[in-house]
């Protein structure tokens, strides 16, 4: 019996009521395509068990970068390309394409080999990213038809769904230029077809690429939200507390530690509500949390250089803020408007999150 079946054959009295109802429909709404949809499961099982055969099968995996599509980048920028209506869009490549582009900016074909493999379609067409920093970046660019973009801006340019692609992409790239050397002998490492490992033949060390735990939380007093911002920020930008986890931390002592170092203040409680990748500045699993404070503990404390400022903002701040072209170029609202992370940001939507919750209170 599955646990699904399990869960709803069981009997309910009052005091077990809401815990095996929540817990019936969390696995309703998570895997209930899985349990019910006996082709939806397939295919999902078939295309992450054909992109695990392409990590152990460096020769099939060849063979499907031969047939795939690739995510072209320049020192990591990833390459976008304008459409007729002003929108930007990711410009995908086939092997022989980027061979062409190679050929011509007089590079050797063999760089296409050290494309990573990031994905693949519900068809199994197989997707890469390759970085083509070695070739002269405009000359690529008038051969691709596009330009390469600072990740940083494309979060702006593109559209949402387009955007774990390119980092997650953006981000293996990266990974395997930091990971040349074993750490033990200092030898070369070598990555396998995939890019999913890279291995020190002298010490026999397998690389796997990683992701630094980070906690954001987003702190509210029940009427208003706080956001704070770095120096590093742009100018007008305001967003949610963030930190990563020390050695040992769970991710409830990150959090209570970082708001009391950051703003001084003691949460409440914490509610989690997702998480998200960020590639930015190095590959991080962002968790992203709802803390509240008690309303007689609401005084901030900044120490320390890390935030430039911090304040409480009310529900009517934050849906102008939502509302303001980002980043904020409105000369009636001056300099002093503030805008928040865009709407990919996982920043955002704790925000959105909270004004929805505020709306129906």
């Amino acid at each position: 019996m599955t646990v699904f079946r399990w869960l709803c054959a069981l009997p309910v009295d009052r005091g077990e009521m809401f815990t095996v109802f929540t817990m019936r429909r969390m696995l309703g709404l998570h895997f209930g395509s899985h349990f019910l949809g006996a082709r939806s499961c397939s295919s999902y099982v078939s295309k992450m068990r054909y992109l695990m055969r392409l990590k152990e099968d460096d020769k099939a995996c060849q063979e499907a970068l031969h047939s795939g599509t690739i995510l072209l980048y320049h020192k990591l920028a990833p390459l976008l390309r304008k459409t007729e209506t002003g929108a930007y869009e990711l410009p995908v490549f086939q092997a022989p394409d980027v061979s062409g582009i190679l050929d011509k900016l007089g590079k050797d074909k063999e760089l296409l080999n050290n494309s990573v493999l990031i994905g693949c379609s519900d068809t199994h067409v197989a997707q890469f990213s390759l970085d083509v920093g070695a070739v002269e970046q405009a000359a690529a660019e008038g051969l691709c038809g596009g330009v390469f973009v600072d990740l940083r801006k494309a979060f702006f340019l593109l559209q949402n769904s387009d955007v774990p692609l390119v980092t997650q992409g953006q981000a293996l790239l990266r990974w395997h230029q930091t990971h040349g050397y074993c750490s033990a002998t200092g030898r070369p490492t070598h990555s396998n077809q995939a890019g999913s490992q890279r291995v020190c033949h002298s010490s026999g060390i397998i690389y796997y690429p990683q992701m630094a735990p980070v906690v954001i939380v987003l702190v509210s007093d029940g009427k208003r939200c706080l956001l704070a911002r770095q120096s590093t920020f742009p100018r007008g930008m305001y967003s949610a507390l963030s930190g990563f986890c020390d050695m040992g931390e769970t991710v409830q002592e990150t959090l209570r530690r970082e708001v009391a170092e950051e703003v001084g203040l003691e949460l409440d409680s914490v509610l989690y509500s997702r998480s998200q990748h960020w590639p930015l500045p190095q590959s991080s699993l962002m968790i992203g949390c709802h803390g509240t404070v008690t309303s007689g503990n609401t005084q901030i404390s900044l120490r320390g250089s890390e935030l430039e400022d911090a304040r409480w903002f009310t529900l009517h701040e934050i849906q102008e803020a939502l509302k303001r072209k980002i980043p904020a170029r409105d000369k009636k609202e001056g300099p002093s408007a503030f805008w928040v992370p865009p709407s990919y940001a996982i920043a955002n939507q704790l925000i959105q999150e909270w004004a929805g919750q505020q709306l129906k209170l």
